[in-house]
C-alpha cells in the first residue's frame, strides 16, 4: 500500500513534468487542508503532514499545550504524556506530537483530491514560468493550435503562447498545424497561469534568423549593429566586422545567396537588404540608401538633418516605393533623411553665391571701418599726448580720459568775415602823409589801349580825375 503511494507520486511526476520533490510538497500540503476537516483536530489548531520518502508512511504532526489538567485531548496534554516525547518538557510548553488518525472520512479525501490537483497545477505553472522567462527575448518554435478571431493561439511543447495582431505580419496567412518560428516578447505570470506572447513582426526576430544561418554572426565575427524592418515587405540590416579581410555583406549574403535566401524563405518573401555599416554618418547613410547612386551628402548635424544629393533619374528609386526605402533609411541610420536631386541642389548653389559674396564683402568693410576707427582713435591718443600743458591747465593724462568720454560736438562754419576798414597812422596824426595817400588813390591805372597822337582814352561811362602836375627838373 505505501509502496503504491510512492508508486503514485513517481507517476503523477512524470506526467506533468515536475520533479519529485515538488509533488510530494504539493501532496504535503493538500493532506494538511483535508486533516483539518477531521474532528480528530481542533479548529485552528497548528498542524503538519510529513510523507516518508524511503516507506511512503504519511505522518500527521498536531501541536499541543502542555496543562495539569486536560480539558480537551485535541490540542491539550499532560506533563507525563509530554515527557514521552521531550523529557524535559515543562508546563504551558507547546509541543509537536504525532496524531495520525487512523482512517480519513471521505470528505477528508475528497477535499485532499481538490487540493492536490490545485497545487499540482501551481507547481507546473510555476515550474513553466520559471522555465520561459529566462528564454524571453530569443527565437522558439511554435504550431498553430487554433486560430481565434484576432489571434493566433500557439503550441510551445509545455505552454500556450499567443500571437496577438499587432504582431503578426499582415501579408501572412496562418492555417492550424503550421510551424513557426516567433519571437518571444513577453512572458507573465497570470491567475490562469503563465502567459507567453510572441510576435512575427519583431525586428528582433530578423536579428535571431542571421544568428541561426550564419555561422559568422553566430561566433562574432560579423556585428549586426541595426535593423529596420516594415514587416512582410521589406527590410535592412546594417552589418560589421572587426576581423580584417572578411566581407560582412558577403558572409551574410552567402554563395548564390544562399544564406539570405533561407531567411527569406521563414519570412515568406520579405526583401532584405544587408547593407555594410560605416562610422561616418554620410557614408554610412550613403550605404543605407542602396541600391541608389548618391552623389553627395551633407550633415546638419545640430538638426540631425542629413541632405542626400541623388542624379535626377534615381530621385524615385533613392526615395523608394511609396517612400519605403528612405523611410528604412531613416530608422537604420537615426538621421532624418531629405532627398534632393542633382538639378535642383546645383541651382540652389548658384543662387546662394551671389548672396554670400555680398556678405563676405560687408563683412570685410566692417572689418576695415573698424581697423580705421582704431587706427584714428590711436593717432588721436598720441596727438593729445604730445601737446605740452601749460600751467594750470588740465595734465596730458586728464585730456586723454576727457577725449575718451566725451560726447562727439558738432562743427558749425563760421559766418561771412566782414570787411574791414584799413585806417593810416597818418590819416589820424594828419600832414603829408595823409595828402600823398589821398593822391595815390585817385591815380587808378593806366589807360589800356593808346593811339598816336591822342592823349589817354577815358572808359567809357566811368569819370577819371587826372591831376597834371608841375614837371620837376632834377
Amino acid at each position: 500500500m505505501k509502496s503504491e503511494f510512492l508508486l503514485a507520486i513517481t507517476q503523477l511526476s512524470a506526467e506533468k513534468n515536475l520533479p519529485k520533490e515538488t509533488v510530494i510538497t504539493a501532496v504535503e500540503s493538500a493532506l494538511v487542508s483535508a486533516y483539518r476537516k477531521e474532528d480528530s483536530f481542533a479548529p485552528n489548531q497548528n498542524i503538519a503532514v510529513k510523507i516518508n520518502r524511503n516507506t511512503g508512511r504519511v505522518e500527521v504532526w498536531a501541536e499541543k499545550t502542555v496543562v495539569e489538567k486536560v480539558d480537551d485531548s485535541r490540542s491539550q496534554m499532560t506533563l507525563a504524556e509530554a515527557k514521552k516525547f521531550k523529557s524535559d518538557a515543562k508546563l504551558e510548553e507547546l509541543l509537536m506530537v504525532e496524531a495520525t488518525p487512523q482512517n480519513a472520512g471521505r470528505i477528508a479525501a475528497q477535499t485532499a483530491k481538490q487540493v492536490i490537483l490545485q497545487r499540482l497545477h501551481e507547481a507546473e505553472h510555476s515550474a513553466i514560468f520559471e522555465e520561459y522567462a529566462g528564454k524571453s527575448g530569443d527565437i522558439v518554435s511554435a504550431i498553430i493550435q487554433r486560430i481565434e478571431a484576432r489571434q493566433v493561439m500557439l503550441d510551445l511543447g509545455r505552454a500556450q503562447a499567443v500571437l496577438p495582431p499587432q504582431e503578426q505580419i499582415p501579408t501572412e496567412r496562418y492555417r492550424i498545424g503550421q510551424r513557426l518560428k516567433v519571437y518571444m516578447v513577453e512572458v507573465a505570470k497570470t491567475a490562469k497561469g503563465p502567459k507567453v506572447i510572441v510576435s512575427r513582426s519583431h525586428p528582433e526576430l530578423l536579428k535571431r534568423l542571421f544568428e541561426l544561418e550564419i555561422p559568422e554572426v553566430t561566433n562574432g565575427t560579423v556585428e549586426i549593429k541595426s535593423v529596420a524592418r516594415e514587416a512582410g515587405f521589406r527590410s535592412k540590416v546594417a552589418v560589421t566586422t572587426k576581423q580584417p579581410g572578411i566581407d560582412p555583406v558577403g558572409c551574410c549574403v552567402g554563395l548564390r545567396g544562399i544564406r539570405i535566401q533561407n531567411i527569406v524563405s521563414e519570412l515568406n518573401g520579405e526583401k532584405i537588404d544587408v547593407v555594410a555599416w560605416n562610422a561616418d554618418p554620410a557614408n554610412f547613410i550613403a550605404n543605407a540608401l542602396s541600391p541608389a547612386q548618391i552623389v553627395a551628402v551633407e550633415l546638419h548635424r545640430n538638426e540631425g538633418v542629413a541632405t542626400v544629393i541623388v542624379p535626377d533619374k534615381q530621385q524615385s528609386l533613392a526615395i523608394g516605393k511609396e517612400g519605403q526605402n528612405a523611410r528604412l533609411a531613416a530608422k537604420l541610420t537615426n538621421w532624418k533623411i531629405d532627398i534632393k536631386p542633382a538639378s535642383i541642389w546645383e541651382a540652389e548653389r548658384e543662387a546662394a553665391k551671389p548672396a554670400e559674396e555680398e556678405e563676405a564683402a560687408a563683412e570685410a568693410a566692417l572689418d576695415e571701418k573698424a581697423e580705421t576707427e582704431a587706427v584714428a582713435v590711436a593717432a588721436g591718443k598720441a596727438e593729445i599726448a604730445a601737446v605740452e600743458v601749460e600751467e594750470g591747465e588740465t595734465p596730458a593724462e586728464e585730456v586723454v580720459e576727457e577725449v575718451e568720454t566725451a560726447q562727439p560736438v558738432k562743427f558749425e562754419a563760421p559766418a561771412t568775415p566782414q570787411k574791414r576798414e584799413v585806417r593810416f597812422a597818418e590819416e589820424i596824426l594828419g600832414g603829408p602823409a595823409r595828402e600823398d595817400a589821398k593822391a595815390k588813390k585817385k591815380k587808378k591805372g593806366t589807360p589800356t589801349k593808346e593811339r598816336e597822337g591822342e592823349g589817354p582814352r577815358l572808359r567809357k561811362g566811368r569819370r577819371q580825375e587826372i591831376e597834371i602836375e608841375d614837371e620837376e627838373t632834377y
